[in-house]
Order: structure tokens, then sequence, then C-alpha cells
């Protein structure tokens, strides 16, 4: 009994995420760098096709990076589905997006659980020295109704997709975070 006790322990620590300080220059899956004024949290997480940062905490605020996304892929990993149950619908990226297919793919992403989103504003911008673009959009979570608001840059280069959101709760966190994380998107490159 206590080695499958061990066994469990050790199998539901396998599955969590790392939390590890980074700072200063910072590589995104190979393919994309960024420099890191002051210090971010990064939650490794191998199974999802972006990396997650924060600097409160996930449940409070999340800066992710999608580094070469190939047609095709998905913009997130799907959980089981149970049978007889439908399986989410999953953001997937197409080389060819026009720039408001992208923002929509986005906004598939976070509405995958239900939540309700709404985007406010999208504009030509630069991303990772590319051109591309930029949004801002609010959620409305399904399961607590927690009102966030985030921001997303895209851009395509030579059918891959780069990009970044920056998610927090609207009251507080959002406002005082977010220089935060432009001062980093700003400092994306290419490798």
């Amino acid at each position: 009994m206590k080695r499958l006790i061990i066994l469990l322990a050790a199998v539901w620590l396998a599955g969590c995420a790392a939390v590890v300080k980074v700072e200063g220059e910072q590589v995104v899956r190979n393919r994309l760098s960024v420099q890191l004024p002051s210090a971010w949290n990064r939650i490794a997480n191998h199974h999802e096709p972006f990396e997650l940062w924060t600097q409160d905490g996930a449940a409070l605020d999340q800066l992710r990076f999608w580094s070469g996304v190939k047609p095709g892929e998905a913009l997130i990993r799907t959980s089981f589905t149970p049978a007889g149950q439908t399986a989410p619908r999953v953001p997937t990226f197409a080389a060819n997006m026009p720039p408001d297919q992208l923002v929509s793919m986005f906004e598939m992403l976070f509405s995958a659980d239900g939540s309700q989103v709404k985007t406010d504003r999208i504009e030509p911008a630069r991303f990772a020295g590319e051109n591309g673009v930029r949004f801002e959009f609010a959620v409305i979570r399904k399961t607590s109704e927690l009102q966030l608001r985030g921001v997303g840059w895209a851009a395509v280069r030579n059918g891959e997709l780069f990009a970044a959101t920056f998610t927090a709760p609207q009251l507080s966190f959002f406002q005082r975070l977010l220089p935060k994380a432009e001062g980093v998107v700003a400092t994306a490159r290419l490798r």
C-alpha cells in the first residue's frame, strides 16, 4: 500500500508544472528572444504549444508566447473528452490567415471553455520585427464571471505564427501589469 501511495504521488508530481524565475534575455521555444527588464515567473508546461509567464500567479495574470506555430497546428492542446461529449473547437493556425482571422483564432482560444470574448480594437502593429496585428479584448470567464482584459500581438513569418497575449483581471491587475508585459513584448525578436 505504501508503495502504491508513493507511486501515485510521483505520477501526480510529474504532471505538475514547474515555476522558474526568469530574468535578462530569454529564448522562447528556440525561435523568439525577449529581454526582461524585471523578473517574471515561467510556468513550464511542455504539453502546451505556448510558454506561460506570470508576475503574480497564473490565476491572476498570464503572458503567453507562441513561437513558430506551423500551419495546421493548434494554439492549445485539448484535454480528454469523455465519451458522448463533443470535443471543444480548437483554434488552428493557417499560413494565409489575414489579420482579422488571426484575431478570430485568438477569440476562439479564449472562449474555448465557454467564456465570453469581445474584441474592442484591432490595429496594424509590429511584433518581433515583423508586420502584424495588435488587438485588445475583454473576457468574462464562464466559471467565475471574472472580468479580464487582454491584449495580443501576432505576426506571420515564412508561414509560421509568432504571437503573444497578456491577460489579467480588469480591476487593478491589468492596468498595473500591462506596462511590464508591453515592455517585454516590445523587445521580441526572431532568431
